[in-house]
């Protein structure tokens, strides 16, 4: 696919029956190596808070975090969908504090969509945002800004009654202008459900194969982070291993003089080299 991706083209996939390859990013080199490798979409997620900055949960993160990090990704690629998260309490206070974050992510991060947290009871704000020109992508099942409110990044949608409200969630994110849903952690048969009842695209992230894509967080699928692996998360890649190889054989490289070597180093032409040592070196 050469065609810059827009959420037109979303739509189309679903309708095709396409599936949608959607990859966190925050920084200009990965989203052109992902770029490269094909990737639909770049979510510059909150998740930055906990795989960037070292942060527990995803709230602390800040809407002037993300502009930023959506600046460099946006620098780095012509082709996919940029979309950037509306941080925690940067969207839930009003409609029009919402429209002034999603401008910013716009305007001066260079986002082309914006995605929030919350299901039903966020129609009104994200039927603003659409009227006003902002593409915006919904999030239900585990919402990780709301974490302490959930008692834990835990499965949602587990009882029949929790999983009808997460399909009249994405119901009405669609009704009120959403181009796609991501549905975070929530049982295969709920998600099949929705994704069936759906005409827009569900991304799942935890939430089985019948969606109309997914989504990943870069870190994680490449293997970049260490200790607890998601059930959800498959590495594709061992960047941690690779990477921390690489700088234990730079140390002894180091420590033993190996590093630098001839290839790396750098010499005075010859007449130069002979008027050094003839002023200098004989002194």
């Amino acid at each position: 696919m050469t065609k810059p991706v827009t959420i037109r083209t979303f739509l189309k996939m679903k309708q095709n029956g396409e599936k949608i390859a959607v990859v966190t990013a925050y920084d200009y080199p990965s989203a052109r190596l992902l770029e490269e490798a094909g990737v639909h979409a770049l979510l510059v997620g909150d998740s930055l808070g906990m795989v960037v900055q070292g942060n527990t949960t995803t709230l602390p993160v800040t809407l002037d975090d993300i502009i930023y990090h959506t600046k460099l990704v946006a620098r780095g690629v012509t082709r996919p969908l940029i979309i950037a998260d509306l941080p925690f309490m940067t969207y839930q206070a009003s409609t029009e504090q919402a429209l002034m974050s999603a401008g910013r992510l716009m305007r001066e991060g260079g986002a082309q969509a914006v995605k929030l947290e919350g299901g039903a009871f966020l129609a009104e704000t994200v039927e603003r945002l659409v009227n006003a020109g902002v593409p915006v992508m919904g999030h239900i099942g585990l919402t990780p800004q709301s974490v302490h409110a959930l008692g834990g990044f835990a499965v949602q949608g587990r009882t029949a009654a929790a999983a009808k409200r997460l399909v009249d969630d994405a119901i009405a994110l669609e009704e009120a202008g959403a181009f796609a849903v991501v549905l975070e952690m929530v049982p295969d048969e709920v998600a099949e459900v929705v994704s069936a009842r759906l005409t827009i695209p569900t991304i799942g992230i935890g939430a089985g194969p019948h969606c109309d894509g997914q989504v990943l967080v870069f870190h994680d699928m490449m293997g970049y982070t260490t200790g607890y692996i998601p059930k959800h998360n498959k590495r594709f890649a061992d960047l941690a291993s690779t990477i921390k190889n690489a700088a234990a054989a730079y140390v002894r490289e180091v420590a033993n003089g190996q590093f630098p070597g001839p290839e790396q180093t750098i010499h005075l032409k010859p007449e130069e080299r002979a008027e050094w040592a003839d002023k200098w070196q004989n002194k």
